[in-house]
């Protein structure tokens, strides 16, 4: 049983009387003999809690910033009117700070044998699988003066996201690749490209690309087009290990890795190639293979949705193995790890030749701007130190980019907000230069 409000005031009311004007037991009791009878009565007058019936309904699926609407419907089978207050309980991530008490109760009044269907909104602040709790109500008497409670459990899960805030540099990116698909004006000739078409020559082709057999057999000279490889397999390999759980700014460094791999996915996809994903750091935490360019995206992106950095050093011997176990033939592996000196040194430049071999390597990684800044502080020594701290921030990072690429690695080092472009970019020089 709970009390209500209402029912503090009266008490309250009914006693100051008493204790001004007869102050005894007698007047207690008088006061409060019909207090507690209006309260059991109201309490047996209150429509049943447990035999209420739940169903949910809803979305499922968001994209981290949007807002999900989840249904509940309430059936009411006993034969007294339900006057009640539900709480629908989610994890305190699944709202706006602030926003919680707001969004989660309801007001609710459900007839005799009839049903009613409640919504509330959630607006989740991280990726991830948000699950339902309980559904709490508190059923009213008639008289607002006691209420029955009692908690119901009703599952439902709503998957969260990654936001794919890149996504505004598809159109740019699918632009530059109808370019080199040949589908424009544009016509490129890269060692390794597909042979397309003939034309007829132009002044300013270059002379290398005039097909003299088919020229002989015409009155015009031709010149023969092309267009990048297609069909190409391509392997993203996402480290989750304790270096993608530092923090760049407000976005972890997988975030940012997440949303650069989701953009080339969905590029590459569009450009015929085969794109997998692969999540390692001592373990697989998530796989995506052999989907078709339509099924790809949404694949990767739900399993990018619940995965979380792990605090544990990757083993580089084990990505190494995965990946290869992954690509068995000759792939382009787009890695997105950290160029932090001792893991790139100590962990993946001594198997890094075992990928180089076999496979065309990019390596991608998350700066952070702060250094930059840091390293262009002055005015006072405590900027001068500043200053010293980020230049040899820099210096480091860049040799060890220098000790990937004399390894053959393409290396992309950019901040959180232009890494996805600038992976975009590099993939498409790749493709261009027909070393896919």
């Amino acid at each position: 049983m709970a009390l209500t409000g209402r029912t503090a005031l009266l008490a309250a009311i009914g006693a100051l009387p008493v204790g001004i004007l007869a102050p005894s037991w007698t007047g207690m009791l008088a006061v409060n003999a019909p207090l507690s009878l209006a309260i059991l009565c109201d309490y047996a007058l209150a429509a049943p809690v447990r035999t209420l019936r739940f169903t949910r309904s809803g979305d499922t699926n968001v994209r981290l910033g949007d807002s999900a609407e989840v249904h509940v419907t309430v059936t009411n089978p006993s034969r007294r009117r339900l006057r009640a207050h539900l709480r629908d309980a989610w994890p305190p991530s699944s709202w706006l700070p602030g926003t919680e008490q707001k969004a989660s109760r309801h007001p609710l009044t459900v007839p005799a044998g009839e049903r009613r269907r409640l919504t509330t909104v959630l607006r989740p602040t991280r990726r991830g699988d948000r699950h339902a709790d309980r559904i709490t109500v508190r059923s009213y008497g008639p008289l607002g003066l006691a209420a029955r409670q009692g908690s119901h459990q009703v599952p439902w899960t709503v998957r969260v996201l990654p936001p794919f805030a890149s996504r505004k540099h598809l159109p740019s990116k699918l632009a530059r690749l109808r370019e080199l698909d040949g589908r424009t004006s544009v016509l490129i000739r890269g060692q390794g490209t597909e042979f397309d078409s003939l034309r007829e020559y132009v002044p300013g082709d270059d002379t290398r690309s005039i097909d003299w057999r088919a020229t002989a057999r015409q009155s015009t000279v031709a010149v023969r087009t092309w267009r990048p490889e297609r069909d190409r397999h391509i392997l993203v390999v996402l480290d989750t290990g304790r270096t993608s759980a530092g923090r760049v700014g407000n976005v972890p460094r997988l975030d940012a890795s997440m949303d650069a791999a989701l953009l080339l996915t969905a590029l590459a996809s569009r450009a015929g190639d085969r794109v997998d994903l692969l999540a390692y750091d001592r373990r697989i935490r998530a796989l995506v293979q052999g989907r078709s360019a339509k099924d790809v995206l949404p694949a990767v992106v739900d399993a990018l949705a619940p995965l979380e950095p792990e605090l544990v050093e990757t083993d580089a011997r084990g990505l190494s193995s995965a990946a290869l176990t992954h690509a068995p033939r000759r792939s382009l592996i787009v890695l997105l790890t950290s160029l932090e000196a001792a893991p790139i040194e100590e962990g993946l430049l001594p198997v890094l030749s075992q990928l180089t071999q076999r496979h065309t390597v990019l390596v991608a990684a998350v700066s952070d701007p702060h250094t930059e800044d840091m390293a262009k502080a002055r005015g006072h020594v405590d900027a001068v130190y500043e200053a010293a701290a980020g230049a040899q921030s820099q210096a480091q990072r860049l040799r060890t980019s220098e000790q990937l690429q004399r390894h053959g690695v393409t290396v992309v080092d950019a901040t959180p907000d232009s890494l996805a472009p600038a992976l975009a970019d590099a993939y498409l020089a790749l493709k261009a230069a027909g070393r896919l």
